[in-house]
């Protein structure tokens, strides 16, 4: 039997220096796989496409400032 790999997880340039503050993706089969480093077992996977719409609406403040 061989070893599947699980996916690469990456962190957020936005995280702190200790690491276990961060939102984490990894790309998946399925489109994009997201986590909390606090909480890893908890994923969530979504589309590429609803993933990107995501990103590109936090880089141009379009989602709003959460207050």
């Amino acid at each position: 039997m061989s070893h599947v790999p699980g996916p690469q997880w990456l962190k957020s340039s936005y995280s702190d220096s200790g690491g276990n503050n961060c939102v984490e993706v990894a790309p998946v089969r399925a489109g994009v796989a997201v986590r909390d480093s606090k909480r890893p077992a908890n994923v969530f996977v979504t589309g590429r496409a609803s993933f990107g719409a995501l990103i590109e609406g936090l880089r141009s403040g379009s989602l709003g400032t959460g207050h």
